[in-house]
């Protein structure tokens, strides 16, 4: 039985970032869809909140919860209603790119509630970006990006870092303020990826694989340029069965972005592994990666590429008993642990200095973000002779097979399970509520926190020929009351008055300002004094929208 907590967290929700729908499934797609899945299975959240764009979206967050089972009140926060955040305690949102939302929570006071980012790939132009405006947006110590792995949160303090140092150089500036990073792996649903003798042999026939034939399983986009290039692991797996003589098959399960990488695999894979049987099931399709996982023996990705950051498929492939010849490369180091669950094959990239042309392209928007990629993953190298020493290894031996597979799903139940993943998110989330608590007094308030969207009467008060005081007088154009009320309604029916709704006042409220303005002129400060506290500033200010219209004038 879950006991609930007040766990009051905000999850930023677009269906985009939380679906496998779709003809283009990425990894953030996986992770996003995984993630809420074992958020609602696993919170002690008593109450949810979502903040979302479209009323609709928030039906879909809704339908998800259910679909786990939790019934508990949803609260809406969406574009117009963003106050609403003080009610929880964090914003999540599915990216590293919290600047924004930083921005946007200035408008309420940068105490009014915590955020927290997570990373996907950082390579892109967008997500650096937004990664070194983190040092300028206005966060706090009381909000958080978490990193997926070691690797990345080095990349990303490079990024902070050289930011700071370019602020120092150009400004002099001594004073930044960091989000916490935190190292939290994403994690997976093991159950998912368990399968019986009978549903391994049922997949391996519906393949039409023969039971002494090994099957080596590559699971994820394919794509040489921004995902894995194949070459390394064609090359070690032709060699391994020339050196063992035995029947190898490999699935390739994912999907081509279009036909002419497709071709490029094929034309591949018949160069570099003739002696092997390459089929290809489309991995958008949940029954084939279900047929794909049961009916393999090893699991193989051989990333080299920096579009990577974590790398899902290792730990599913260690929920489904599969010993992992995986690249030592950047988040499948933390998750695989070398001889135990799997074996890591050595990468070798250029010393930096090296690669100074390749981000001139990028910036300079020569090369697109595909060309970037593929630009700096041909110069990743992958050991291919320890990788066919590694496949050798286990084609020969069922034994280290079986064992390597057990570690690994001991690993994924005891680390990577969202049962455990899920109460370190929330552990962080109160961790940023204690801090919001202890340090909102240490933070000095603006006049104008967002510079660039500052009051427009502030920005823009040299435009007129005088501004609306407390002491401004006013009287009646008409005669009387009534008959400037009977032709403000005329004027409420042309569109071109009745369109900004925001500023036009209650019709009740401006009658008692023209029924008391029949005794003769008054200030804007008598004007508006009897009305509630907070209604004086709007009814104030809509003083000037009547003199617009010519129902009133100022007294000279």
């Amino acid at each position: 039985m879950r006991k609930n907590y007040d766990m009051r967290v905000c999850i930023n929700y677009h269906p985009d970032g939380y679906t496998l729908e779709g003809p283009r499934l990425m990894g953030r797609n996986v992770a996003g869809e995984s993630f809420l899945r074992g958020f609602a299975k696993h919170s002690r959240a008593n109450k949810f909140w979502v903040r979302v764009e479209d009323p609709k979206h928030a039906q879909m967050f809704g339908e998800s919860l259910k679909a786990q089972e939790r019934n508990e009140p949803i609260s809406i926060v969406e574009r117009h209603s963003i106050d609403k955040m003080r009610e929880s305690s964090v914003l999540y949102h599915p990216g590293p790119d919290i600047g924004p939302h930083a921005l946007r929570r200035t408008l309420f006071g940068d105490d009014a509630w915590s955020l927290c980012g997570i990373t996907h790939t950082t390579a892109s132009a967008h997500i650096m970006d937004s990664i070194a405006q983190l040092i300028t947006a206005p966060l706090q110590p009381w909000d958080s990006v978490i990193c997926t792995s070691n690797a990345v949160k080095s990349n990303v303090n490079k990024v902070l870092q050289s930011q700071v140092e370019y602020f120092k150089a150009r400004f002099k500036s001594t004073n930044f303020s960091f989000p916490e990073l935190p190292v939290i792996p994403l994690g997976i649903h093991a159950e998912e990826f368990s399968y019986n003798d009978e549903q391994k042999r049922t997949a391996r026939a519906s393949l039409k694989i023969a039971d002494k034939t090994l099957v080596v399983l590559f699971m994820g986009r394919l794509s040489f340029h921004a995902k894995a290039h194949p070459l390394a692991m064609y090359q070690a797996l032709q060699k391994s069965s020339v050196i063992t003589g035995k029947k190898i098959v490999l699935i390739e399960c994912g999907w081509h972005a279009n036909e002419d990488i497709s071709k490029a695999y094929k034309q591949a894979a018949e160069v570099a592994c003739p002696n092997v049987e390459v089929v290809h099931l489309d991995g958008r399709e949940s029954s084939n990666r279900e047929l794909a996982w049961a009916a393999a023996d090893i699991f193989c990705s051989l990333s080299d590429n920096i579009q990577e950051t974590f790398g899902i498929s290792p730990i599913e492939a260690m929920a489904a008993g599969l010993p992992c010849v995986v690249s030592d490369w950047d988040g499948y180091r933390d998750t695989v642990r070398d001889g135990v669950d799997g074996i890591l094959i050595p990468t070798t990239m250029p010393k930096a200095g090296l690669g100074v042309d390749i981000a001139e392209r990028h910036a300079l928007e020569i090369d697109t973000y595909d060309m970037y990629l593929g630009h700096t993953s041909s110069l990743v190298a992958v050991d291919v002779n320890f990788a066919a020493e590694a496949f050798v290894t286990l084609f020969n031996s069922e034994e280290t097979r079986q064992k390597m597979g057990a570690e690994g799903r001991k690993r994924a139940l005891d680390v990577y399970e969202w049962k455990v993943i899920i109460p370190q998110y929330e552990t962080l989330w109160e961790h940023l509520e204690e801090l919001r608590q202890e340090k909102s007094s240490e933070v000095k308030s603006l006049s104008h926190p967002w510079p660039s969207r500052m009051d427009p009467f502030n920005g823009f008060d040299q435009y007129p020929s005088r501004i609306l005081a407390l002491e401004t007088l006013f009287v009646l154009v008409e005669s009387n009351s009534q008959d400037s009320i009977d032709r403000l309604r005329e004027f409420l029916k042309l569109s071109m008055v009745n369109y900004a709704q925001l500023v036009v006042p209650d019709i009740d409220e401006i009658s008692e300002v023209l029924n008391n303005l029949e005794s003769g002129p008054m200030s804007a400060k008598e004007l508006v004094k009897n009305f509630p506290d907070n209604r004086q500033a709007y009814i104030f200010r809509s003083l000037l929208w009547l003199l617009k219209l010519n129902i009133l004038k100022v007294y000279k």
